[in-house]
């Protein structure tokens, strides 16, 4: 006996009409059934989630075409309805070097989540994971490289849409040699939503350069990432003897980041969740 669903089974389960499923499974590639040795098409478990996943997209609005092109066909462990199988689906894609399955998830879920969500849902908890995975060997530099350029992608078309200004500007750089920018990416998109001017600066940012910077623009906030211990001591070095404008507040975060540093700057120390710490930055924007 072969496992499976044949098309009336399915769209029993579904709620979806046969001709329907074999219109959709012919222009679209969204359902992969097995055969049987008589050639008969039988469907799992993962093509119903499919097509359960493709009928509530179409109930928010969505075309078959944009679902379908949004589903894609190479998830290799199915659709996701929450951040965290969202979070799950893109690890399991990592798992099998699947970088399509990992751009599949990413789309979803800047698609269907709004863009504060998905980055304190889902981009925030897969990099910490990645990077913790990381850390412990589970993965390696190619798999963590194959993720943050996934996110990178993402992330640069959302900061290439200006907007903000209403609570100020703020000025946005990652610390002297400090090469990790995907956090600093997400705040810059955040602040920009929240109302601000955040003008990003990027990777490596020389600290007198940043601080010049933020005093033409009249700046009230120069906020610098620091991911590491050592980019911590060298901001520090690098802000020694520079004078700071009068109503610029220095503002550092990331996971090298810590309650002495900002002291010994004369700074304040960002939450490290997202949300929290735009919510700290408004209190700059009087």
């Amino acid at each position: 006996m072969h496992a499976g669903l044949n098309i009336a089974a399915l769209a029993h389960r579904t709620g979806v009409a046969p001709d329907t499923l074999r219109k959709w499974e012919q222009r679209y590639s969204i359902l992969q059934p097995s055969r049987t040795a008589g050639g008969q098409r039988r469907y799992s478990e993962r093509d119903v989630a499919r097509v359960e996943w493709l009928r509530e997209r179409l109930s928010e609005g969505y075309r078959i075409g944009e679902a379908a092109t949004l589903l894609g066909s190479g998830a290799a462990s199915g659709p996701a309805h929450s951040p965290a199988e969202l979070v799950r689906g893109i690890l399991h894609a990592l798992e099998h070097g699947d970088a399509a399955g990992i751009g599949v998830y990413l789309d979803q879920a800047f698609a269907l989540n709004s863009v504060e969500a998905t980055l304190a849902k889902v981009v925030a908890p897969l990099l910490e994971t990645v990077g913790d995975r990381w850390q412990t060997g589970e993965l390696n530099i190619a798999d963590e490289h194959l993720v943050s350029e996934s996110v990178r992608s993402r992330l640069g078309h959302l900061l290439a849409d200006t907007g903000g200004g209403l609570r100020g500007v703020a000025v946005l750089a990652c610390a002297p040699g400090e090469r990790h920018e995907l956090g600093l990416m997400m705040a810059a998109i955040a602040l920009r939503r929240d109302g601000w001017d955040a003008v990003y600066l990027g990777s490596d940012t020389p600290a007198e350069a940043a601080v010049g910077l933020a005093d033409r623009l009249s700046a009230k906030v120069l906020g610098v990432s620091v991911s590491a211990r050592e980019s911590g001591a060298a901001l520090e070095k690098a802000l020694r003897g520079v004078p700071r404008p009068a109503g610029l507040q220095l503002v550092v975060g990331g996971g090298g980041a810590s309650a002495p540093l900002a002291k010994r700057l004369s700074a304040s120390l960002a939450p490290r969740e997202l949300p929290a710490a735009v919510s700290a930055l408004r209190a700059f924007a009087a």
